[in-house]
C-alpha cells in the first residue's frame, strides 16, 4: 500500500476540519476525492505534505511514518504537491521554471557553478512534451494562459519524481478543452505516480476516475465508490444540496 491513513484529526479554533477515520491508496492509483466546501479535502492534503499538523492520528507512505516531519523531509520521501493556484515564477521562462524545480543538489555552491546537463535537458523536455509546452519552452512563464500554467505546475511536481502526486483542483477556471487535455493527462501520469485528486467539476471527475471516488463532508468519510455508485447515492446528493430527491446537475 502506497498511503495508508487512520484516526487523522485536526481542529480549527474547536472546529473539526478532518475527523477521517481511514483512507488507503495503492500504488499507482488515482483515486479523486469530492466533497462540498469545507468539506476537509485540502485540509487532508496540507497535513500529507506536512503544511498542516494533524492533533492526532497515523499516516504510513510507503510504511514510513510521515507525521512530525518537515515538508522538505516529506517532498524527500515522495510526496508532491499542486496548489489550486499556480505558484510559477512569472518571470522566468518555462524552461527556467522547470530547471529550477529538477531533483538535484540546491546547495548554494552547487547553484553557482551548476549548469544543465544533457541528462537534465532531455528530461525537461520529456516532461514538456508530456504536459504540452514544448513549444512554449522559451516564453516567460507570466504570458502562459491558465491552463497552461496548471500544466507548467504539475510539471514542476513531476520533475521533482514524486511517487505520490497531490493535485488540488486542476480544472479550475480551464476551458473545456484545456479540462479535457488536463485529464488525459493525469491519467498518463497515473501509469507511473500514485495520484490523489481534488476536485469539484463533476464533468472532469468522471473523465478520470476510472476506480474509486472518495467523498468528505464535515472532515468526515461519508463514502467511496465508483462514480456511477458515488453520483446515484442519496447521501451524497443531499450532502452538496442539503435536501432530498434532487440530483446533481452536473452529474
Amino acid at each position: 500500500m502506497l498511503l495508508s491513513v487512520q484516526d487523522l484529526s485536526v481542529s480549527f479554533g474547536g472546529v473539526h476540519a478532518l475527523n477521517l477515520s481511514h483512507f488507503t491508496l495503492r500504488d499507482k492509483e488515482l483515486r479523486v476525492i469530492i466533497g462540498p466546501n469545507g468539506a476537509g479535502k485540502s485540509t487532508f492534503l496540507d497535513i500529507l505534505c506536512g503544511k498542516t499538523k494533524p492533533d492526532s492520528g497515523k499516516v504510513l507512505f510507503n510504511e514510513t511514518p510521515v507525521l512530525g516531519k518537515t515538508e522538505v523531509e516529506i517532498a524527500n520521501l515522495g510526496i508532491g504537491r499542486k496548489f489550486q493556484k499556480p505558484s510559477v515564477f512569472p518571470s522566468l521562462t518555462v524552461y527556467d521554471n522547470m530547471l529550477l524545480a529538477f531533483k538535484m543538489k540546491k546547495s548554494i555552491l552547487a547553484s553557482l557553478f551548476f549548469k544543465p546537463t544533457e541528462e537534465i535537458d532531455t528530461r525537461i523536455r520529456e516532461v514538456a512534451v508530456k504536459v504540452g509546452l514544448i513549444t512554449e519552452l522559451k516564453k516567460v512563464a507570466g504570458e502562459l494562459s491558465h491552463g497552461q500554467k496548471q500544466w507548467l505546475e504539475i510539471a514542476i511536481v513531476v520533475l521533482q519524481d514524486p511517487k505520490l502526486m497531490l493535485i488540488d483542483e486542476p480544472a479550475a477556471g480551464m476551458s473545456d478543452e484545456e479540462t479535457e487535455k488536463t485529464g488525459e493527462l493525469l491519467m498518463q501520469l497515473a501509469r507511473h505516480h500514485g495520484i490523489i485528486v481534488i476536485e469539484h467539476d463533476m464533468k472532469f471527475v468522471e473523465q478520470i476516475a476510472k476506480e474509486l471516488v472518495t467523498v468528505l463532508v464535515r472532515g468526515k468519510l461519508l463514502v467511496e465508490g465508483s462514480f456511477d455508485e458515488i453520483r446515484n447515492d442519496q447521501r451524497v446528493i443531499d450532502s452538496y444540496l442539503g435536501r432530498a430527491n434532487v440530483q446533481l446537475e452536473n452529474f
